[in-house]
């Protein structure tokens, strides 16, 4: 019994040596690629806000505005709309008592049209909507397609690197590890803060400007080769 475990534990030793025998140098490496990616959708946010001593009334002031706002954008079915953040919160004076109360319900419009979009939010700012932030930015089959194009262009960036370090060292390389990630948007264009006097001074309001542009997208790619001793 004492032979046939002393011949296992002699076996499984040789078996480790071997391993780490075979174990070459292992590098880490990272490489990136980035594409551009037209901006062929218009991302925007409408509100309507209302400030006094009654919640109550608020809201119902604050849905009326919203419920307007939605018969005109539902009018236009190249334009997709959803519900927003929609928030009632108190506004406290010095002595942190609560003076008044603060409604605001938010509208995500969504579309390809830039300039339906843009004619929208000057219509919809002639009423008692206000415009928070505009974005600009691909299409999710866009963005997939423009993705997969920088994927292939950092994983081959990647290979090649391996191959540098492997033929530095004059030895052949494997592949252990990849880890792949994707990144790379443009910003949204913030609009100033619009109270209710400034939405009245908004009746005449033209179209919102837009310039589509291009996102960059970068797919960055890292992971471990190793090199055979």
């Amino acid at each position: 019994m004492n032979t046939r475990r002393k011949t296992t534990l002699t076996l499984l030793t040789g078996m480790l040596l071997c391993t780490a025998a075979g174990a070459g140098t292992t590098v880490d490496l990272t490489a990136e690629a980035s594409r551009p990616a037209a901006n062929d959708m218009v991302r925007a946010t409408v509100f309507a806000e209302a400030s006094g001593s009654n919640p109550g009334e608020l809201a119902r002031r604050v849905n009326q505005d919203v419920g307007e706002g939605l018969k005109v954008i539902k009018a236009r079915p190249a334009i997709s709309v959803k519900s927003g953040r929609q928030s009632t919160f108190p506004v406290y004076s010095q002595n942190q008592k609560i003076e008044s109360w603060r409604v605001r319900s938010e509208l995500i419009l969504e579309s390809r049209d830039a300039a339906a979009v843009s004619e929208l939010l000057g219509q919809l700012q002639q009423m008692r909507l206000a415009v928070s932030d505009v974005n600009q930015l691909p299409t999710p089959e866009t963005r997939r397609k423009v993705e997969d194009e920088a994927t292939r262009e950092a994983i081959a960036a990647f290979r090649q690197r391996a191959a540098v370090v492997a033929e530095v060292l004059g030895k052949p390389y494997t592949i252990r590890h990849l880890s792949i990630h994707q990144s790379g948007q443009m910003p949204p264009m913030p609009m100033p803060r619009a109270g209710r006097a400034m939405v009245a001074e908004m009746a005449a309001a033209p179209p919102v400007p837009m310039e589509a542009g291009e996102s960059l997208v970068t797919t960055t790619v890292s992971g471990q080769v190793e090199v055979a001793d």
